[in-house]
């Protein structure tokens, strides 16, 4: 079970999880570079020879089987980030007005939260979406882009570049708020410490203790 606490720890991110966000993190990352080496003249060199079309193709593969990986692997934990990701309540409006003192690290200001606070709900909700875009509009772009005209090609294209610098932004935001929160090892791990989720995520480490979950494996 998700977030039972061992020894002054919570166990966060179980296996399948860490797996699933080590396997969207490499491919994401995989076509972010070879795309960025058709439109960016820095990078030209990587497109040299047009390797870089195939191992963007095989990347594409891997981000396009996350959410069927995530299925296998942890279901629960599939269902909980669909459905928490689009949830709010008040203590989510209140937080995300006083939201710049988070971003500042000061936690102990902020509303309770449940197993996402309010940024992370948004944050999660947007790669669901922009994903899904990158995904379709990939998928027109690999296949049927000899059926396209001219002008839905670019469409096609302009789309599927927004969609990615979208999710560029929030890697960007993702990587400031992981090294503000010094929440590296909880991916390598699975574990925090129970006195930080006490802090940042109150109400559902009530739920935990309401639970009575103990000795949790990874």
């Amino acid at each position: 079970m998700s977030g039972q606490e061992h020894e002054g720890q919570i166990l966060r991110y179980r296996t399948g999880q860490r797996i699933v966000h080590a396997i969207m993190a490499s491919s994401f990352l995989i076509l972010l570079i070879t795309g960025l080496a058709l439109v960016w003249s820095p990078l030209a060199f990587i497109a040299a020879g047009g390797w870089s079309r195939y191992l963007h193709r095989i990347a594409a593969v891997g981000f396009i089987s996350v959410p069927f990986l995530y299925l296998l692997l942890d279901r629960t934990g599939a269902k909980e980030v669909l459905v928490e990701s689009f949830q709010y309540d008040h203590d989510d409006v209140v937080w995300f007005k006083k939201m710049y003192r988070y971003a500042l690290g000061r936690t102990a200001e902020m509303p309770p939260q449940g197993r996402l606070n309010a940024g992370q709900k948004l944050h999660h909700s947007a790669v669901i979406v922009f994903s899904a875009v990158i995904v379709v509009t990939g998928l027109v772009l690999w296949f049927a882009k000899a059926n396209l005209s001219v002008s839905m090609l670019s469409w096609t294209a302009m789309i599927h570049d927004l969609a990615m610098l979208a999710l560029t932004l929030l890697l960007v935001g993702h990587v400031f708020f992981t090294y503000v929160y010094k929440a590296w090892s909880s991916m390598a791990t699975g574990y925090v410490p129970a006195d930080e989720m006490k802090l940042e995520h109150g109400k559902w480490v009530e739920e935990l203790e309401h639970d009575g979950a103990k000795d949790p494996v990874a």
